[in-house]
């Protein structure tokens, strides 16, 4: 979990992992997070945030912004997500973090991107192949997660915080009955949302 960590620290610079948690749901913010640690940083527990419980997630989340030297956040609204596309929000955002960060090297996952004064590299899974990378989801998918459940409470036709806004078969079925509310993506449509009966 530290390959691009190890490279990047015996040349005597930082490493900034960025990833996101959220471009593919209908509804709700996306959230990119940069995570730094200190080089020589281990943390065997630290994975994919898609291969860890929501509990153990939970668990690492102190741990993470204790042992980081910095973690930067930074949650795309909906607005920005239908105005610009999710692909387009997505990539400012990281690029935002990556030109903020106190690191010299950049590792996103899969997003390509290039800054002169950076070096930019675009690994896929990099969730799993870097610590940095993975803290950042961990963070990531914490902070939306939490986000979603608010809005549950705001919104409670939807069932936000069982699907934290991803396409289900409840979801859409909502949207059928209810109409979309504000955290809905109008960028995002499935097969005619007028028909009563969904074959999902």
């Amino acid at each position: 979990m530290i390959e691009f960590e190890s490279i990047a620290w015996e040349n005597n610079e930082l490493l900034v992992g960025i990833d996101e948690a959220g471009r593919g749901p209908m509804a709700g913010p996306c959230v990119v997070c940069g995570v730094v640690f200190p080089q020589g940083y281990l943390n065997p527990e630290i994975n994919d945030s898609k291969k860890l419980s929501e509990r153990k997630r939970q668990d690492l989340v102190d741990v993470i912004y204790n042992d980081a030297l910095n973690v930067e956040l930074i949650v795309v609204d909906v607005e920005t997500i239908d105005e610009k596309n999710i692909y387009q929000a997505t990539k400012d955002a990281m690029i935002a973090i990556a030109k903020k960060s106190i690191a010299k090297v950049v590792v996103t996952d899969a997003m390509p991107f290039q800054l002169s004064e950076k070096d930019v590299q675009s690994v896929v899974k990099a969730d799993q192949k870097s610590i940095s990378v993975a803290a950042a989801s961990i963070i990531a998918k914490t902070t939306r997660d939490q986000l979603m459940v608010e809005y549950d409470r705001k919104y409670p036709a939807y069932g936000f915080a069982k699907h934290k806004g991803y396409g289900t078969k409840q979801h859409k079925e909502a949207i059928i009955k209810f109409g979309r509310c504000p955290i809905h993506r109008t960028s995002f449509r499935f097969k005619d949302e007028h028909q009563i009966s969904l074959d999902i």
